[in-house]
């Protein structure tokens, strides 16, 4: 313990600590953490705590598990209404690509969220973000994407935010404009991407509503080529970008999103081994989503053994979207990235929280049990972290601090 802090905000006792900072995620029997100003300030065993340590509020976590907070690094939080009955239509045997060509997908979405007033689209998000929370999320990424014109991009942004100030939750927002091409840009995605690097990206990063920037590089949405103006106009305007890399095809983004050293890579199921060399090279962060390979009935799993063999660090997240991932169930996707992917499960809890803040450039202020950290923080009722990926659909939380303040849940 700190000797410079005689007197904490809370004190911790008996949890069993993971604290997510070493790759091999042991587990500290009979611990102790202390929280001050909503930061770690001391942890480790019960023996080694100072008897002379004064706290304003003390937690008995009984033998619980205690792990940094999970961090939802890729979600499309933010839209209106659903998209149900193209689930039914891909069943009765149409593509992705099919509904896409239809005026499905994410056209659908975007009318919705397009005449959906702020309040109505904040209402139905926020049921989303409690379900998140209810499963132990502490950090969110929202990226918008259903506008695809400013005011209804700057409007999904500015709901994203409203969510991290109505909720004790951390949202990071990331502008994704560059998501699909606008019906009223039918046939002209070249000229769409003008509008978004002319006037949508910069407006949103004048009214400090973006942390990053994502974009759609796929044979359905945007070419490398317009992908590359995408990020030229976010360094410009000084934000770091993403992107939805080789989920349906090889597009050669991996490579892009590394040398604009992206924060991350997502998808990537079609990645090959140059482009993960290139991923390593940069530092940028693997995302996995198994929800959208799932939901898709996708066959073509992203290369694991590759991101394990060049050592890319590798996140696992929802992907909340209302056409190819309708989940708020992080420790969910846990178990999908175990049984669909075959990591591991140390992989899988180090992939909602070291990594994924890495992911969303929160690595420095979270993601693991250091001192100097956030305190976000989840207890479970729970033997062994790998409980946490082992059962299907489980929710085992007990307890959900963020910023060292207790959350029911």
């Amino acid at each position: 313990m700190n000797a410079t802090v005689p007197t904490v905000d809370l004190l911790i006792r008996n949890v069993r600590i993971v604290t997510c900072a070493e790759a091999h995620c042991a587990v500290m029997p009979q611990g102790y953490l202390a929280v001050s100003g909503g930061l770690i300030v001391g942890f480790g065993p019960m023996g080694a705590l100072d008897p002379r340590v004064q706290a304003r509020a003390e937690l008995d976590g009984e033998g619980a598990l205690l792990t940094p907070g999970l961090i939802d690094c890729h979600t499309h939080l933010v839209y209106a209404g659903d998209r149900a009955l193209e689930f039914e239509q891909r069943l009765e045997g149409a593509s992705y690509e099919d509904i896409a060509r239809a005026g499905g997908g994410i056209l659908s979405t975007v009318r919705l969220t397009r005449e959906a007033l702020p309040l109505d689209l904040q209402a139905q998000s926020a049921r989303r973000l409690r379900s998140l929370m209810l499963h132990g999320v502490t950090t969110v990424e929202i990226k918008s994407g259903y506008g695809l014109a400013q005011k209804p991009e700057l409007k999904c942004l500015q709901v994203a935010r409203s969510l991290g100030q109505q909720f004790p939750v951390n949202v990071r927002t990331t502008l994704l404009a560059a998501h699909a091409v606008p019906p009223e840009f039918s046939g002209r995605a070249e000229a769409y991407i003008d509008e978004v690097v002319e006037h949508i990206l910069p407006e949103a990063a004048r009214l400090k509503l973006a942390d990053a920037v994502d974009a759609f590089c796929e044979h359905l949405a945007f070419t490398p080529a317009q992908t590359r103006r995408v990020f030229e106009a976010a360094r410009a305007h000084g934000l770091p970008v993403k992107l939805h890399a080789e989920q349906l095809s090889n597009q050669g983004g991996a490579a892009l999103a590394a040398e604009f050293g992206a924060l991350s890579a997502d998808h990537l199921e079609h990645a090959d081994e140059d482009g993960i060399r290139a991923v390593a090279r940069s530092g940028t962060v693997a995302v996995m989503l198994p929800g959208a390979y799932y939901f898709l009935r996708d066959t073509r799993p992203p290369p694991i053994a590759l991101l394990r063999r060049h050592g890319v660090p590798m996140a696992v997240a929802t992907d909340c979207n209302p056409g190819t991932s309708p989940t708020t169930h992080l420790p969910l996707m846990m178990n999908m990235a175990c049984t669909l992917f075959r990591m591991t499960p140390t992989e899988a809890l180090l992939g909602v929280t070291r990594h994924a803040a890495t992911a969303l450039g929160l690595g420095a202020s979270h993601g693991s049990i250091e001192l100097g950290k956030q305190a976000d923080l989840c207890l479970w009722n729970v033997d062994h972290p790998a409980e946490l990926s082992y059962a299907i659909g489980a929710s085992p939380l007990r307890e959900r601090l963020h910023r060292g303040v207790q959350h029911a849940v």
